[in-house]
């Protein structure tokens, strides 16, 4: 008797279009496919790039960063006398958008391998792909699913340029050697080459017939105030037949040739029992569901940041590199997102061990009483400028080991942390320190963003927020809470953390107290000296920590504004609507895009600290969960099974910035669980 499978079912998003989508459906949808290294693949639904990020493949290459080494495949099939061009693509004419999206009957994630189905004629025929976890290599499969016989024409473009890079700069057709079975691509000198196979029984399956795109039109770009067109390069194409039942594969790689040396099913396969694995071990309640669809968007952060240096420190104790990327398609791995994101990228998904290697990573950056803000694309040394990314830290660890109970990493981070808030308290770099007049946290250095406000374009800082940040006082005196919680567990001296704990305490509920608004000033002690009255989402981390600065009796007045003037739902407005500075939309260029990037407009991620909040003033479980629906509506809009980085501030509160973006994921899976119901 073969033994039952208990592993938990993929969960599967998807839609479905007898009659064919409306192009507006399925161009504004986005499907995203990562490798666990920081590289990914991504595109629309309709298979129409709109984005400079859009990409076949785009591996993130070490000293390089992330690479769009193939834009896309020109997809032609024959069937029956009949042709069908299966690919979407506009020209700078405006012409060219193909039958391509009008041939699509459905598309759905299994697990994460998005999946497309083609009505060609008498025929269909499924597409999907993967790109190997933890290897820059995909696969692409057909399907001949009935009918007659399909011949497909797969030709390649390779742009092999930054994927941040500009479009409009002049493109070369690549140094093509056929080697075997495989065809190799390089133009990029120093980097290692594309390799191309196709799994098939074709005699002489690739044609070096080299051709031209028209100048293509990248909609998205344009609308964002970027060059939108670009003139790509082909060197020739794939030709092979497949009939019902059977099966046509592509294979890509920078790897080893080996790498492709397997059967693409068994690839498949793969993937598919490792993301089952990720579910098996994710809490019971995170197995099936809108929770389930989130434990597997967690997964595509989570990433071997494949620097050198980490490797080298990481291996020399027995400890895996892994760090968070903030979001798809730009960011890199940030500190503070990575901290806000840690408990529901790692806790909330029972992947322990990757929890402690990302706060042993960032602790290893540890550099003047700072974690790094970001680490630039391919770059291998972080940014230090954030005043607010080392105090999540303290909060990352704390409920790491509050569900752990991890105290030997405890006790190798704590001489750590005790530095960080040495250096804080004598001050550190970007003028953070304390106030020696009432102990309070202040921050700010001409040109820097250092809070998670942190727009700046031209050299303007949007918010700068100099001085003393509400978010920032209250996380300095939960790392202080926590440090005298940890120095008596681990038997040290707590008092001098307690005293300076009382002391912010006292000052605070003193002074960030605004009688005018019955909430909390933003900032105190401003470039002008004035006090910031900004109704913002920053107070609430004031309520929502596990040591709470504000005092009790003013918790509810708190939030009832917050409620009122920042609550939507898909997260809370960065600036409450009826201020000077009040955006309601994000759009338009990057100056104007920047100038309403919190000045109004929503960030998911706020609603997990909101429901913490308002669970200490009334823990109704049901009235918390209500407050995720949006989010959960969201999963089948912008990027298909993820969660947006921003949104509009009104209705219909349309998604903006990543498609995919760490602490919306992470936050809303934690409170998702948080507010079970069993």
């Amino acid at each position: 008797m073969n033994p039952v499978d208990t592993s938990p079912a993929l969960p599967r998003l998807g839609f479905e279009w007898p009659q064919g989508p409306e192009l507006s459906e399925v161009m504004t949808r986005e499907w995203l496919v990562t490798n666990g290294r920081g590289g990914y693949a991504s595109g629309t639904l309709a298979g129409c790039n709109t984005r400079r990020y859009h990409g076949l493949f785009t591996p993130n290459l070490p000293g390089r960063g992330r690479t769009v080494l193939l834009a896309r495949l020109v997809e032609e099939a024959h069937v029956a006398g009949q042709t069908f061009h299966l690919s979407v693509e506009e020209h700078a004419d405006g012409q060219g958008l193909s039958e391509g999206a009008a041939l699509l009957r459905g598309f759905h994630l299994d697990g994460l391998i998005p999946v497309w189905d083609y009505a060609l004629g008498p025929s269909r025929l499924r597409r999907k792909l993967l790109m190997v976890h933890g290897q820059n290599t995909l696969f692409v499969v057909w399907e001949h699913v009935s009918g007659p016989e399909v011949t497909l024409r797969l030709r390649p473009f390779p742009v092999m340029r930054p994927h941040d890079g500009p479009l409009s700069r002049p493109s070369h057709a690549p140094i093509v050697r056929l080697q075997g079975a495989l065809v190799e691509m390089q133009a990029i000198p120093d980097a290692p080459p594309l390799r191309m196979r196709v799994y098939s029984d074709c005699a002489t399956p690739f044609v070096g017939l080299s051709q031209t795109s028209q100048p293509l039109f990248f909609r998205t770009e344009k609308a964002r105030g970027y060059d939108s067109q670009e003139i790509q390069h082909s060197p020739g194409y794939f030709e092979c037949g497949v009939s019902q039942g059977g099966i046509l594969a592509l294979g890509l790689t920078t790897d080893e040739v080996w790498t492709l040396d397997r059967d693409p099913a068994q690839a498949f396969e793969l993937e598919q029992e490792r993301e089952r694995k990720l579910l098996s071990r994710a809490p019971a309640e995170a197995r099936t569901g809108i929770p389930a669809r989130l434990v597997l968007a967690a997964d595509q952060f989570i990433i071997d940041p494949t620097r050198p240096m980490d490797d080298a420190w990481a291996h020399s104790i027995g400890q895996d590199a892994r760090s968070v990327i903030a979001g798809y398609h730009w960011f890199t791995d940030w500190g503070r997102d990575t901290m806000i994101s840690h408990a529901g990228l790692t806790l909330s998904t029972g992947r322990y061990r990757e929890a402690a290697a990302i706060l042993r990573t960032f602790q290893h950056y540890v550099k003047d009483g700072l974690i790094p803000n970001y680490f630039p694309d391919g770059e291998n040394e972080g940014v230090y400028h954030t005043a607010d990314a080392t105090l999540w830290f303290f909060h990352a660890v704390d409920r790491y080991v509050e569900t752990t109970g991890d105290g030997a990493l405890l006790k190798d981070l704590f001489p750590t942390l005790a530095g960080i808030v040495e250096r804080h308290q004598r001050g550190t770099r970007f003028h953070i320190g304390v106030d020696p007049s009432d102990g309070l946290l202040r921050q700010g250095a001409a040109g820097y963003q250092l809070t998670w406000m942190d727009a700046k374009v031209d050299g303007w800082v949007v918010t700068p927020r100099r001085g003393k940040a509400v978010e920032i006082n209250a996380l300095w005196f939960n790392a202080l809470r926590l440090m005298a919680m940890w120095a008596e567990r681990l038997g040290s001296d707590a008092k001098p953390y307690m005293g300076a704990a009382e002391r912010v305490y006292g000052s605070f509920n003193k002074r960030f107290w605004n009688p005018a608004t019955d909430c909390l000033f933003d900032v105190l002690d401003g470039e002008d000296g004035r006090d910031d009255p900004a109704i913002r989402p920053n107070q609430v981390f004031a309520i929502s920590l596990r040591f709470p600065v504000l005092r009790r009796e003013r918790w509810d007045a708190v939030l009832k504004v917050v409620h009122d003037a920042l609550l939507t739902p898909v997260g809370l407005r960065s600036l409450a609507p009826g201020h000077p500075d009040y955006k309601a939309t994000y759009d338009g260029d990057l100056r104007a895009r920047d100038a309403a990037y919190h000045q109004g407009t929503v960030w998911g991620w706020l609603i997990g600290h909101y429901i913490d909040a308002t669970l200490k003033v009334n823990p109704d479980i049901q009235a918390a969960r209500a407050l995720l629906a949006g989010l959960a509506h969201h999963l089948e809009h912008g990027g298909v099974g993820q969660i947006s980085e921003i949104f509009d501030a009104t209705e219909p509160y349309r998604p903006r910035g990543c498609i995919a973006q760490a602490w919306s994921v992470a936050e809303a899976l934690r409170v998702f669980l948080k507010t079970h119901v069993t």
